[in-house]
């Protein structure tokens, strides 16, 4: 009965998703067609088209919230154009059929806007829809050029088989499908998601103990969301260092820690540094805890300043390396003790 119920919910889960990104895609796609068509109402239509845009961002922003942003109305824009097709209008509805259209998700489009070439885009769209990737799957064959390989491949057969197989990082949930970024977006709904128990828990702590600390640490957010290209990420938290006037990045690893962990520190400094950076302001610093079962680790990202006073500068007003790493190892036995009881 359970097994019967739980492939029930799964199903009815999946089918809900789709349907939203069905009726997402279609709207995004209905508002691409819109400003292409206002776009050749105006005389400079360059010109005309970046006004329209930015002054549509701000309009529809103020309005409905997330998921309007000049890049994104301009990838609607876009996807209308490489998905124009011709309408159809139902004399009963009033409504124009389209849906057949799009069967992937509005994710896998944004994916699929990256790729120049039209039969490479044809290609993936088509492989996507049959394999029933998801967009991690997706993103991966467009980033190793599977098109490319594929078209190389003596054996093509054995090529799109090997292509079709995804790796246990790609699969989704439909948890994950409905918490999508985009979908959240669309829905306007705050995303409040964390990984885990353990992690949720370390991260509250590590929190409020910074902020225990002294009065340098003003907490600006958790769980704060950034878009990098077409990819969304996560940090874990936010702090302003009100001694040194810089951001602070925290990022809670629950594993080893490796130079990709610093790459991607750098990343969201990066972002922070050129978005979330007012000008009098110092350039931010990043802290990336590594939480082990044996141990924990506390590095701190300094090598994107200026020069090595303020680096200097900085690790004297930040709280040591080795006092964060302790204390994340004792929050770690003592809430996985909580969590087996």
């Amino acid at each position: 009965m359970l097994d019967q119920v739980t492939e029930l919910m799964e199903a009815s889960r999946r089918k809900a998703a789709r349907d939203l990104n069905s009726i997402m895609t279609i709207t995004y796609w209905e508002i691409g067609r819109r400003i292409v068509e206002s776009e050749q109402k105006g005389e400079n239509r360059a010109e005309y088209g970046k006004k329209l845009i930015e002054r549509l961002a701000n309009d529809l922003t103020a309005r409905f919230g997330r998921g309007f942003s000049q890049r994104n109305l301009e990838q609607m824009r876009r996807f209308y154009q490489l998905w124009s097709i011709p309408q159809t209008l139902s004399a009963e509805s009033g409504r124009t059929d389209i849906e057949p259209k799009f069967p992937l998700p509005w994710s896998h489009y944004v994916q699929l806007l990256s790729v120049k070439s039209n039969e490479a885009r044809s290609f993936y769209a088509t492989e996507a829809l049959q394999g029933g990737w998801s967009v991690r799957q997706l993103r991966r064959q467009i980033s190793t050029q599977f098109y490319e390989r594929t078209l190389l491949s003596r054996n093509k057969a054995a090529m799109l088989q090997q292509g079709s197989q995804s790796l246990p990082t790609e699969v989704v949930s439909p948890e994950e499908e409905i918490k999508e970024p985009f979908v959240l977006e669309f829905l306007d709904l705050k995303d409040e998601y964390s990984e885990n128990d353990l992690e949720e828990a370390l991260i509250r702590h590590i929190e409020s103990f910074l902020l225990e600390l002294g009065r340098d640490f003003a907490f600006l957010g958790r769980q704060r969301r950034l878009r990098i290209g077409d990819q969304w990420f996560r940090v874990d938290l936010l702090f302003f260092h009100r001694r040194l006037r810089c951001l602070v990045i925290i990022d809670l690893k629950l594993g080893e820690f490796t130079h990709a962990d610093v790459g991607q520190m750098h990343l969201y400094l990066n972002y922070a540094r050129e978005h979330w950076t007012y000008p009098d302001e110092n350039p931010p610093v990043g802290l990336i805890l590594c939480n082990r079962k044996d141990e924990a680790v506390a590095h701190y990202a300094l090598e994107g300043l200026p020069n090595k006073v303020m680096a200097a500068e900085y690790q004297m007003a930040l709280p040591d390396e080795k006092l964060l790493a302790d204390e994340l190892e004792r929050t770690r036995q003592r809430i996985e003790n909580r969590l087996k009881e």
